[in-house]
């Protein structure tokens, strides 16, 4: 029996009982698990010098899962007692009723850590984080008269997870994960606009309230207020564009991502279906998820079934070659799991999620995209967008972005919107830049209402004619 700093085993429920009833409920399945999860948050936000909530939420539970063919039989509870758990096995046996499966083998082991497991929220006492924030409120601002705001959050939390099979084996993970988030309204003649920037990752919450750190995000939610209150309404109309790197990846992961989860094609619901081996993308482009990055948000020791995380090449050199896939959609597709099955908590059964998705840089000096554009935008900025995963169609909000003309980069452009489909982006990429670079750690990815932590990320990025919305000339 292995332990871990989270075990679930005591006088309510022993290691037995446990191994006992999963045996019973996944007795005709195809796969099934008991998932236990606990998990800690701290949320404090200083809002004009003054604390505007202080949030600690503490919870645990567990998830018994049975799998026969496309049928999930799935129970959860915050009991985590044999009495609890005897009442979820029949309503998961439903799953296999009438059936015989034959069961799945265990995942494999590891024991590779992609990031230190602790608790964040205890590396600093209450009154010091404040007193932090208190600090970023004062830093911010000095930096101009004009501020009218600030708003500063830290978060950090702590989640861990025990996975038990029916044959006994086991897995578990610890993870951390913290975020700093700053805020700034700036005015100018009447006129209001806000500059926002987070840093976060799975690390040590010390790692991003060092002076230089925070300093450096304040300064950055500045200049984009600044850029925002000088901006003029984008231009609309099918036009060329260059994308800055880093979270403009989140493109690529909208457009693209949901597309080559295993689930969508396996049913068939993706753009991308029945398109294997086949190129969907344009000459350079190759495209990774990859849950092994260190301390990256995305990144996990094992997926949520218990399989070691991994990188996996979908897109290699414009042809597409791989999906993420979970257990399920794996076994039925006849392939193997690439760690890719992600819940958003106990009380959810998992299903194939990106984790850090990026394209891989080329060899353009990012600087001569630019100045091949003629007429056209440069983007280096993104909020919100919507995607249709049966045809790959999106709509984007650009929140940072200038005019290009000739080669120069003009004034900055506000209200724009990127329009098109996934599949025909992908082949209108002209260049590649030499500057890959991954999100600053403030990624969710939300799918059939669960929300999970990704990375996005990729180089400058040169393509031709998307349409772009805006204000007509």
């Amino acid at each position: 029996m292995k332990t871990c700093d989270f075990d679930p085993f005591g006088k309510h429920l022993t290691w037995e009982d446990a191994v006992k009833s999963l045996q019973l409920a996944t007795k005709n399945s195809d796969d099934g698990e008991l998932f236990f999860e606990q998990r800690q948050t701290e949320t404090i936000t200083l809002d004009d010098k003054r604390v505007r909530s202080a949030n600690f939420d503490a919870s645990e539970g567990m998830g018994l899962r049975s799998v026969c063919g496309e049928i999930t039989g799935y129970a959860h509870s915050t009991d985590l007692s044999h009495s609890a758990l005897l009442k979820m096995v029949p309503t998961v046996q439903k799953a296999s009723q009438g059936q015989m499966g034959k069961f799945a083998n265990s995942p494999s082991e590891t024991e590779k850590n992609i990031y230190e497991p602790f608790n964040p929220i205890m590396e600093l006492t209450f009154s010091k984080k404040v007193k932090i924030l208190q600090e970023i409120d004062d830093f911010s601002r000095s930096l101009d008269p004009n501020i009218k705001q600030v708003t500063a959050t830290i978060s950090s939390s702590a989640q861990k997870v025990f996975i038990l099979r029916p044959d006994g084996s086991s897995s578990h993970d610890i993870r951390p994960m913290v975020r700093l988030n700053i805020s700034i309204l700036l005015e100018d003649n009447g006129r209001r606009e806000n500059g926002y920037t987070g840093i976060g990752g799975r690390s040590n919450l010390l790692n991003y309230l060092k002076p230089e750190i925070w300093k450096n995000a304040a300064s950055e939610a500045l200049r984009i207020a600044r850029v925002n209150l000088k901006a003029k309404p984008a231009p609309a109309g099918v036009m060329d564009l260059v994308l800055g790197p880093g979270w403009p990846g989140i493109l690529l992961h909208e457009a693209i991502g949901h597309g080559l989860e295993a689930d969508f094609n396996r049913k068939k619901t993706s753009a991308f279906s029945d398109l294997m081996g086949k190129r969907i993308a344009a000459p350079g482009v190759t495209v990774f998820d990859d849950g092994t990055i260190p301390d990256r948000r995305g990144s996990i020791k094992i997926d949520d079934e218990g399989t070691p995380s991994q990188k996996t090449k979908l897109i290699d050199n414009g042809v597409l070659v791989g999906y993420m896939h979970d257990r399920q959609n794996s076994r039925l597709m006849g392939l193997k799991s690439t760690g890719n099955g992600r819940r958003q908590s106990y009380a959810h059964a998992p299903m194939p999620r990106m984790t850090n998705t990026y394209m891989q840089e080329g060899n353009e000096d990012p600087q001569n995209l630019i100045q091949d554009l003629k007429d056209g935008l440069y983007a280096v900025g993104f909020g919100g967008g919507q995607v249709d995963i049966t045809n790959g169609k999106f709509v984007f909000s650009c929140t940072e972005a200038y005019r290009v003309k000739n080669g120069k980069i003009q004034e900055a452009v506000s209200g724009a919107t990127l329009i098109g489909d996934g599949a025909s982006a992908l082949k209108k990429i002209k260049t590649i830049g030499n500057d890959l670079r991954l999100d600053p750690g403030i990624g969710n990815c939300g799918k059939a209402g669960q929300w999970v932590p990704v990375g996005v990320g990729q180089p400058s990025l040169y393509i031709s004619g998307l349409t772009v919305g805006g204000v007509s000339n």
